[in-house]
């Protein structure tokens, strides 16, 4: 393989990486990346959260989250407050995977 294309393939991989959606919930607001709002209706949130069940399926910023036990692990941690106006980000849990997504494409960034 030529030396040009090795560099701009490497830059494709890391990006797609680097976007996965490993989670980490902390105990005090200082330590999180971005603070969220869980909503009680669809209606009310910028992103549909589905957990999944292993770390190979949260890949992407599509709302597919996977919940890790550790810190190290995490690719975002986030707080969990208690107000809506509280938060850089409500979400919405989701009971199936095809209903995860953005609703406010605005906040996308705040997951990479």
């Amino acid at each position: 393989m030529r030396p040009i294309l090795i560099i701009p393939l490497l830059s494709l991989l890391s990006i797609q990486f680097s976007n996965s959606q490993k989670i980490f919930s902390t105990d005090y607001k200082s330590q999180a990346d971005i603070n969220v709002f869980v909503t009680d209706y669809e209606s009310q949130d910028d992103l549909k959260v589905y957990k999944v069940d292993y770390p190979s399926q949260a890949r992407g910023n599509e709302g597919n989250w996977f919940f890790v036990d550790y810190r190290s692990q995490a690719d975002k941690k986030v707080f969990f407050v208690d107000y809506r106006s509280q938060a850089d980000l409500n979400i919405f849990f989701v009971r199936y995977r095809s209903q995860a997504g953005w609703k406010n494409n605005s906040k996308k960034y705040l997951l990479y």
